[in-house]
């Protein structure tokens, strides 16, 4: 009789991966089919266009433990995680590509590090097999920006290959391309962090997904994520350096200004009308961004009452 001592939950998101769904599965049933726990292969199926979906309800009805979620449309990497995070009734839950570059056997190092008291365990890809100009280079610069803007010594915020006590990760709720954010938001939870090494293997089939687009994506996130982490539950707060910022520099000039003139340093104010314009335009800027704020923080009450909706719509699901 099998010993219960933790459910595990291995969460895949997919999308167009019919070369590698299979033998993926193969592997991860080999490797959790040698633990103790019970465990669910959770296959979220992004909108694929190919035979993922087919190929994903074969391997259901053949075993139980493989549950499938298909998405309404293809809603990117971030919702299809949240649905499998959602559904997931592990103690522990496992992320991981559908590519096969993440290696199952090392599943128990994850699993090792969260039976000693870790919260969260990521992946670091120490020896990445990718271009260094058009992925290896923009990673960099991207994890070292977020370990400045999050305080979070980690290498490598934007592996998927991760583990989670399931009340850390469950309480995290992810929109947009929050994905590669979950460690920082994590730790601002109270979470502890583990980082450990892992391998990426080449990949053997299909088409890999990402782009120098999505690189850029990258650092537009950081911005949001600046904001999100000092600003979201008071959003006055940016707008308002800003305000003072602006309204000040234009109030100094105009002051300026002024007082010249009525010292007799210079002649009439308007003789110098594109400077007293460009103090009027510094004004009216920090105006629009102290309304801005305004509406940013009644914007971010509603949010906190209201932001019950879900970022993914579910077409069908197997064995859930």
């Amino acid at each position: 009789m099998r010993k219960k001592r933790c459910y595990i939950s291995v969460v895949v998101p997919l999308y167009n991966e019919e070369e590698n769904v299979v033998e993926l599965y193969n592997e991860l049933k080999e490797v959790l089919g040698r633990r103790e726990e019970e465990y669910e292969i959770i296959f979220v199926n992004d909108g694929s266009s190919d035979t993922t979906e087919e190929k994903l309800k074969d391997l259901a009805k053949g075993d139980k433990r493989v549950k499938v979620i298909s998405l309404s449309r293809q809603y990117g990497q971030t919702s299809a995680l949240a649905a499998g995070i959602d559904f997931a009734s592990g103690d522990v839950i496992i992320t991981m590509d559908g590519d096969l570059q993440h290696n199952p056997e090392e599943i128990p190092f994850f699993l090792e590090e969260i039976n000693k008291g870790w919260d969260v365990v990521t992946g670091w890809r120490k020896k990445r097999l990718d271009n260094f100009f058009l992925r290896q280079l923009p990673s960099y610069l991207a994890n070292s920006l977020m370990r400045w803007i999050s305080g979070i010594k980690v290498r490598d915020f934007g592996s998927t290959f991760k583990a989670y006590k399931a009340p850390v990760i469950k309480q995290i709720e992810l929109f947009g391309e929050l994905h590669r954010f979950i460690p920082v938001l994590a730790v601002k939870g109270g979470a502890k962090i583990k980082e450990i090494p892992i391998n990426i293997r080449e990949r053997k089939g299909g088409k890999s997904k990402y782009g120098i687009k999505r690189a850029f994506g990258v650092f537009e996130d950081l911005i949001f994520l600046y904001f999100y982490l000092h600003y979201l539950q008071n959003p006055i707060r940016a707008f308002g350096k800003l305000f003072f910022l602006f309204f000040g520099a234009g109030f100094l000039i105009s002051t300026a200004l002024m007082v010249l003139w009525l010292f007799g340093v210079i002649g009439a104010v308007i003789e110098h009308g594109a400077l007293l314009l460009f103090s009027v335009f510094l004004m009216v800027t920090g105006v629009q961004f102290l309304v801005g704020g305004i509406v940013a923080e009644l914007l971010s009450r509603i949010y906190f009452r209201t932001g019950q909706l879900k970022i993914y719509s579910i077409k069908e699901t197997v064995n859930l």
